[in-house]
Parts: structure tokens; sequence; C-alpha cells
């Protein structure tokens, strides 16, 4: 077995074993389908109070209804918990003091930061297609009609945006790093979760360029966003996968 597979498995038995991702999957995949089924119910049942706090998607029906207000609570929810979960990924071995075992193994500490990363992906993955199944579950027994093309186009567009978002929150692993605790990541991902928001609200015709307010603007309203300005939101996991890899490779027991 190569080292990154090793690496790879070691993570994915710590993640398995973690409290803190069990938790956290049931509260992001549960709460949201939860959350969002029973606002369109409530929605459709003529609740005067739910239908003025969905703004535009109060003229909404059926599948677009239930698929809009799940992609508005999961930007921002799903972004917070994957931005805790991945702050708690690299900030415990700091915490829990097993940062210096790492110095000692066969592994670099580099190729050990990368499985991390590519652990919380898999899992984002996961969390995605367990949402996205649950969410078609609620549509079906709220009877929203006929699964056609468009309601499972902004299904899919649903999936894509829960990937998304924890490709987001890749700075959050940088930033406990940095930290040396999930502190910091945390308070890193409250930043990016207010400018996304605050971006998207403020300048919305500029918001299809700003990777952190793409998808959600993509995934409510996806002509306003091109398939160029979705792919920059790459560039933030790109760029702190490197620079956590790099803060890795720097890494000194003294400081």
């Amino acid at each position: 077995m190569s080292l990154i597979a090793t690496a790879v498995h070691v993570e994915l038995r710590k993640a398995l074993a973690s409290r803190v991702l069990r938790t956290t999957t049931i509260l992001v995949v549960v709460g949201i389908a939860v959350l969002a089924t029973a606002l369109v119910a409530a929605a459709q049942a003529g609740d005067e109070q739910i239908l003025a706090q969905l703004g535009p998607l109060a003229d909404e029906t059926g599948w677009s209804l239930l698929t809009g207000v799940t992609a508005q609570i999961t930007a921002a929810g799903a972004l917070l918990a994957f931005g805790v979960a991945l702050s708690w990924t690299f900030g415990r071995e700091f915490t829990d003091g097993t940062i210096t075992g790492l110095f000692a193994l066969p592994v670099s500490r580099p190729v050990v930061a990368l499985a991390k990363l590519y652990i919380h992906m898999l899992w984002t993955a996961a969390v995605s297609l367990t949402l996205t199944m649950l969410i078609l579950t609620g549509g079906l027994v709220l009877d929203l009609g006929s699964l056609d093309s468009d309601a499972l186009s902004q299904l899919i567009r649903l999936s894509v945006l829960t990937i998304l978002a924890g490709m987001l929150a890749a700075p959050a692993g940088w930033a406990a790093t940095l930290g040396r605790g999930p502190l910091p990541g945390i308070a890193v991902t409250l930043m990016i979760l207010v400018a996304a928001q605050v971006t998207a609200i403020a300048t919305p015709d500029a918001a299809a360029w700003i990777p952190l307010s793409a998808p959600a603007v993509w995934a409510l309203e996806p002509g306003t966003v091109h398939a160029g300005q979705l792919a920059m939101v790459a560039i933030v996991p790109i760029t702190f996968a490197a620079l956590t890899c790099i803060s890795w490779r720097r890494l000194q027991l003294d400081r």
C-alpha cells in the first residue's frame, strides 16, 4: 500500500470513529431536510408568516419551492457545518496533542494533510447524496407533483451546491493549522459565510463572479451564472489545499 493510500485509510478510520462528524452529518442532513420540508408544508397550507419569510420564493410552487428553500438553507447551513468539521479535523491534532506523533511517521505531514482534505471531500459527497435523497423523499411525501426533467435538474443543482459548499470550507483547514486549534478555522468559516451573504445581497450583479457567492446564486437562479463563473469556485479549494500542505510541511513543534 502506498503512503498516500495508507494516510487516506487512517484518516478514513478516524472519520468513521468520530462523534463530531457523525453528529454534524445528522444535523446537516436531517436538520436541513426536515426544516425545508416543514417550511414548504407550511407554505402550502397558506401560512402568511412563512410566506412572508420566503421572499421571492413565495411565488414558487411544487419542486421549485422545495429545492429553492433547501438551497437557501444549504448555502449557509452546510457551509458552516463543513467548516466546523474541517476545523476539527485539522485542529484536533493540536488540541489532542497527537501532532507530535505525526513527526515520527514515515508518511510525510503534507501527505497526511492531503489525506484529510480527500476524506473531507468524500464525506461532503456522501452528505450531498444523502441530503438530496431525503429532499426527494420529502417532495414525494408532500405530493409536489411528477418528478419531471425540471425537478430532476433542480435536485441535481442542490446536490452540486452541497458539494461546492464543502469545497468553499477549505480555508478552515488552513486557519486551524495556523492557529493550532479548531477555533481559528471556525472563525474563518463564519467570515466566509458573512462575506458570501453580504456579497450576494449588496452586489447581486457581481456575485456570480465571486467564488464565495456564485454557488448560491447559481442554485437559485441558474440562468444568471455561466459555467466559467461556477468553475472559478475551484480556485478556493485548490489554493487553500496547497497552502495547508505547505503549512504542514513547515510545522515545528516549538512554535
